[in-house]
């Protein structure tokens, strides 16, 4: 498929009916739609299944099949779109510190540097399943508030090379609007370092190979499924499904069965899978 007929499909698939101005207005609304479309998701990761790397096949996966991914997926097709439309940008790998976890994590998060025409340089992340941040001037003590009314913050930690990494993005808002690792709706919680560090594919592969296969990793021990609304989030995390929107009582109920997981993952969140597949998940086995 050449660029043109890809970044058609890709405008399609989240609702744009053009190529937005490659600016920061343009990089927000991209983002924005990107998300509130195409689904966070780690099913093929619980049912055994190969997760892309390759460009095209993560496209086929997330455009193509209206399928959703997980970070490595999102934000590969998000830097080869908006490359199409302009912005010029590279991946950038990070350490996801949300929830507080006991040992300092590996690099299992990607996320993108975009340089903007005038030089000015931003994160930017359609790929991080727990929570929803707009894009960020790379600048110490940079905030944007997203739908949902949680704060996010950009605080520089450390020199280039020093760990946990240089750079830490922050979060201050309803926990409700995370997939279940917010915990403070008072206090600024860590998101993820990272730091400028070219990367290579290899470190890519490397990355989600841990992420998707590692007995530690998050997507290894529980099934999650989410979608940014632009008032708030909804998520099924394992049998529980949530959804929040600002100014709006919380729903939260238990999720009854196969076919009770499969109408939510359908109805609310936007992917439609066989019941035999989703009968296959460990979700359904005794003890889960």
């Amino acid at each position: 498929m050449s660029v043109r007929p890809a970044l058609a499909a890709y405008l399609d698939r989240i609702g744009l009916a053009a190529a937005p101005a490659p600016d920061a207005a343009g990089l927000l609304a991209v983002q924005a739609a990107h998300r509130q479309h195409i689904p966070f998701e780690n099913i093929d990761v619980r049912l055994g299944a190969p997760i892309p790397t390759d460009p095209g096949a993560i496209a086929d996966k997330l455009v193509g099949r209206r399928r959703g991914g997980f970070c490595f997926e999102h934000n590969r097709l998000l830097s080869d779109r908006l490359a199409a439309m302009g912005f010029a940008n590279r991946l950038l790998l990070a350490r996801v510190t949300f929830g507080d976890p006991p040992d300092l994590p590996p690099l299992t998060h990607c996320l993108l540097l975009v340089t903007l025409a005038d030089g000015a340089r931003m994160i930017a992340d359609a790929g991080f399943g727990g929570t929803y941040c707009p894009p960020l001037p790379l600048v110490d003590g940079a905030e944007a508030t997203s739908g949902d009314l949680a704060r996010h913050r950009l605080r520089r930690i450390g020199a280039p090379g020093t760990l946990p990494g240089e750079w830490l993005l922050e979060r201050l808002g309803p926990p409700e609007t995370t997939d279940g690792r917010g915990r403070s709706h008072a206090d600024w919680e860590q998101q993820y370092a990272f730091d400028l560090a070219e990367v290579a594919p290899a470190d890519l592969m490397m990355g989600s190979h841990f992420a998707s296969t590692h007995p530690s990793a998050r997507h290894v021990n529980c099934h999650v499924a989410s979608r940014v609304l632009p008032d708030g989030f909804v998520s099924l995390l394992d049998r529980q499904f949530t959804r929040y929107r600002a100014g709006q009582p919380m729903e939260r109920r238990a999720v009854d069965d196969v076919d009770d997981y499969r109408d939510l993952l359908a109805r609310e969140i936007g992917i439609d899978l066989p019941r035999d597949a989703l009968a296959r998940l460990p979700l359904w086995s005794a003890g889960t």
